[in-house]
């Protein structure tokens, strides 16, 4: 038996879809037989969710374990100054559903790692990935690659994007465009580097008209294609990505046939030797307690005009290994190193560990965690 006629509704409601040679009246029934899966409700989630829902995606799965951040309002669309604290895929929900009634909600409050995402993955058709951390970039490629799905990804940082469909039954996987994650701490996220609010929306809509494309058949997808986009001059750059014959998941000898662990393979939670984390709290009790410790701020200028630990020494994580001399007075003393998050200032311990620096730790949390559990009059940003 067929798929159902279009309901009188249904027809009004996708007329534009209809009208198009290229979608159609099977094309739209494809949209309503769909099932997609979108891996974050974050700055590519929201508007990927409006569209493809406004599209008449049948099956809309979302995946996030969040709640709304007042820092997320600029950009992620879906969520209003009354939701900050509410759960995401709560208040996602709710917007989502009364857009439109063709779309069955299918919502997944947990974090994605190895141990669930070929269960959850196989469940769908299409696999959008809207995250912003290299290790569940690299969990996604994987498991849609082991699964045989297309994994139609973009990215964001501050004015640049990039878009792409990853699929290594048609051409190359993510890991044969990056076989390895950078180090860690080298690219900074969102959160330490900032992102222009409008630019998920623009890497989100290429994210949704190529996830129609797939189901449809429409068109050309972005197979071998990395569309990147600079915000800035408002321009488009396409460069072609050759699928790898080395490649260790896709090529012609794999060596990765099973999903792996990637906080481990990004480097998240393998710490380098040399140092230990310390928490907010418990630096600023060993500061009233008066031990004589240096407190070492490797940010940049733009942030250290915005907020600062009082009593910090400054030296940008870009300038530290040429001064690191300057601190050689502690090279046997107690040593806190701290960035905006905690990121940078991993990646500044390692160095100095590797000058003979013997008591490093990282601030777990960076000036953020300081300005929430220490000293609220430290401006967040």
């Amino acid at each position: 038996m067929g798929a159902a006629p279009l309901s009188p509704e249904q027809y009004e409601r996708y007329r534009r879809h209809l009208v198009l040679p290229e979608i159609g009246l099977d094309g739209q029934q494809a949209l309503l037989d769909a099932r997609v899966l979108l891996i974050g409700a974050g700055g590519l989630g929201c508007p990927l969710a409006q569209y493809l829902a406004a599209a008449g995606v049948g099956t809309l799965g979302l995946v996030d374990d969040d709640v709304v951040d007042a820092s997320n309002l600029h950009r992620q669309v879906l969520y209003g100054t009354a939701d900050v604290g509410r759960p995401k895929l709560e208040v996602a929900a709710a917007r989502v559903a009364a857009m439109n009634p063709d779309v069955r909600l299918e919502l997944h409050p947990v974090r994605l790692d190895s141990g669930n995402a070929l269960e959850l993955f196989a469940r769908y058709d299409v696999i959008v990935d809207g995250t912003d951390n290299f290790p569940t970039r690299y969990l996604s490629n994987d498991a849609c690659v082991l699964l045989g799905k297309p994994n139609v990804h973009g990215s964001i940082f501050r004015f640049d994007g990039q878009a792409c469909v990853f699929d290594a039954r048609h051409g190359p996987c993510y890991r044969c465009l990056y076989p390895e994650p950078p180090p860690p701490g080298a690219v900074p996220s969102c959160a330490e580097g900032g992102v222009l609010g409008v630019l998920p929306g623009l890497v989100a809509l290429i994210q949704a008209t190529e996830t129609i494309k797939l189901v449809t058949g429409a068109g050309e997808p972005l197979y071998g294609r990395l569309l990147r986009v600079d915000a800035l001059r408002m321009e488009f750059e396409e460069f072609r990505v050759n699928k790898d014959p080395d490649c260790a998941l896709c090529g012609e000898l794999p060596t990765i046939t099973q999903l792996i662990d990637y906080e481990g393979f990004c480097g998240v939670s393998r710490r380098a030797p040399g140092y230990s984390e310390i928490s907010a709290a418990a630096f600023s009790a060993r500061r009233a307690r008066g031990e004589r410790v240096l407190l070492l701020d490797v940010r940049e200028a733009d942030e250290i005009a915005r907020a600062r630990i009082e009593g910090a020494t400054w030296i940008p994580l870009g300038e530290l290994d040429a001064r690191a001399n300057e601190l050689s007075a502690w090279r046997d003393g107690p040593v806190v190193v701290h960035c905006h998050r905690g990121g940078r200032s991993a990646r500044a311990c390692a160095l100095l560990a590797e000058r003979g620096f013997r008591q490093l730790h990282n601030l777990q949390g960076g000036i953020e965690a300081w300005s929430l559990s220490v000293d609220p009059s430290v401006p967040r940003y």
